[in-house]
């Protein structure tokens, strides 16, 4: 597989590559990330090799990454309508401005004209709602993001950083309503984060929306850099930022070397392969500060993971979810099956059943 090898995203005809590039390393107004030309070498290598899905937000560097991606499009026109870019909206920017972020129809408007200006482009092609904001109902956020569309500001709408029952009302809503679906949805998503598994990947995968995890090295941690032979050196100021692995951490850190030594592969190549494969999954979004960083963890999409190899790492990572999965997932086949196979699953009747079992 190949960056030019596109996936549809969730219940659309909209083609994006495997891997997204995202880019909130993109400026160096936070005080880390790369400079605009680091920025701009980055995104000319991943067009170059066949990819077309840019991923920002208006928050990035305080709307630099913007400004960034739009100030390298702008010269290249055509690459700009050969490209899929997506931003965000709901964070403020304007201190004191109650109305400068959100996702009431007032600030979705004006935060959608900004992003626009600096990016340079006259539509988004997936504006997605960076977080869920409880004090708007999300009747008037779906509505709002439709007349973008209806207006031709915007192509597609998708959803980031929200529980499953609300994305689930909120896509429920707009097929009802006539309103543009959901057909994305952000989430952190790695062999160390795995609780999406519970409600929210399940939920996309029922309602059509793609899923595009972030953070699929969780901070870098599983980019081989993080051990524990060299956990006492790890940067504070970093580690003030994103915090440091603890042993359930270690112990899937431990599965992952173990792993990758055996393939001679890189961990970040072999945990991104893993998070690529999994249920739901559309495109996983790779950030990077540095274009020797992009290349090497575009070697995931070479590789698949044999049985034994996800075997380890799926034992190893296995989370604790929410009630009902866990019950749903070791109570359901023997409870509604009663020992028959469907779909490819199969089951044990429940103990307490004998013979035909129906006897009254």
């Amino acid at each position: 597989m190949s960056l030019d090898s596109y996936v549809t995203l969730g219940r659309s005809g909209l083609r994006i590559s495997p891997f997204g590039l995202g880019t909130e390393a993109f400026g160096e107004d936070w005080g880390h990330g790369c400079s605009a030309s680091e920025s701009h070498a980055i995104l000319a290598e991943y067009l170059e090799l066949g990819g077309n899905f840019i991923d920002t937000a208006n928050v990035y560097s305080n709307g630099h990454s913007e400004k960034i991606v739009g100030d390298f499009f702008a010269t290249r026109k055509d690459a700009r309508h050969r490209s899929v870019i997506a931003t965000k909206f709901a964070a403020n920017l304007h201190i004191g401005d109650p109305n400068g972020g959100g996702t009431g129809r007032k600030s979705i408007v004006g935060q959608c004209e900004a992003s626009l200006r600096r990016l340079q482009t006259d539509y988004i092609d997936l504006y997605q709602m960076h977080i869920w904001d409880r004090h708007t109902p999300i009747e008037e956020t779906l509505r709002a993001l439709d007349d973008l569309v209806v207006s031709g500001k915007v192509r597609h709408v998708g959803i980031s950083d929200t529980p499953a029952w609300k994305i689930a009302q909120a896509q429920t809503i707009a097929l009802f309503r006539g309103w543009s679906p959901l057909i994305s949805m952000q989430v952190e998503y790695s062999l160390i984060e795995r609780t999406v598994e519970g409600e929210l990947t399940p939920m996309a995968q029922e309602l059509g929306i793609g899923v595009l995890p972030w953070s699929p090295l969780k901070n870098g941690w599983l980019s081989g850099k993080f051990t524990r032979a060299n956990a006492a050196s790890s940067n504070a100021e970093r580690s003030a930022l994103v915090g440091t692995p603890g042993e359930r951490d270690y112990r899937i850190i431990d599965a992952l070397l173990a792993v990758s030594a055996e393939m001679e592969l890189p961990p970040a190549v072999v945990a991104l392969a893993w998070v690529r494969s999994r249920p739901g999954v559309s495109a996983p979004l790779i950030g990077t500060r540095r274009i020797e960083h992009l290349r090497a963890n575009l070697q995931a999409l070479e590789i698949s993971l044999n049985p034994v190899h996800l075997a380890t790492l799926d034992e190893a990572s296995r989370p604790t979810l929410n009630f009902p999965a866990e019950l749903i997932d070791k109570a359901a086949p023997g409870f509604v099956l009663a020992g028959s196979t469907v779909n490819g699953h199969t089951s044990q009747p429940l103990p307490m059943l004998t013979g035909s079992a129906a006897r009254y």
